[in-house]
């Protein structure tokens, strides 16, 4: 890791309608523009799912280091999110963020382990730290069956 502070840049291209181009150092560019919700055309991401889709990958980053460092192996972690947009205060915002986090672990992990990882890799997240709305994580930890043998056509059963 390089010494702080980091900055990241991103550019934005766009005219009066339709979508926009997002695009930053070494990256594809993205295409952008409102939600249905907001009278966009729905068929691009829109800044409320890139949003949450910042939230996702950082949580799923910052559990890869916290699980590594906790010494918790993972098959894989898949994670789904909830963003409520509604009225705060006079204020149109996110009101709340809801992680579905689905964590595959190997046999013979401990679930519950798992769970306290997720949760101190939520709490340790760049993204929903720097966020004002509440994040709630409702995690899943599902044990993987056993690796099932390699058969041998070649071999009688």
């Amino acid at each position: 890791m390089t010494p702080f502070p980091h900055r990241y840049g991103v550019d934005l291209m766009g005219g009066p309608h339709g979508h926009a181009a997002l695009s930053g150092a070494g990256t594809p560019p993205l295409s952008t523009a409102p939600p249905p919700e907001f009278g966009g055309p729905g068929d691009a991401w829109s800044p409320e799912q890139l949003l949450l889709a910042a939230v996702d990958a950082c949580f799923l980053f910052t559990f890869r280091v916290v699980a590594r460092a906790s010494g918790l192996d993972f098959v894989d972690l898949d994670v789904s999110s909830e963003g409520i947009v509604d009225r705060a205060n006079g204020v149109t915002r996110f009101t709340q963020i809801v992680l579905w986090p689905r964590l595959t672990v190997a046999p013979g992990a401990d679930p519950d382990r798992a769970i306290r990882v997720m949760e101190k890799a939520e709490r340790a997240c760049l993204v929903t730290a720097s966020l004002s709305t509440p994040v709630r994580l409702e995690p899943r930890v599902d044990v993987a069956g056993p690796v099932a043998a390699a058969t041998d056509p070649h071999v009688p059963a």
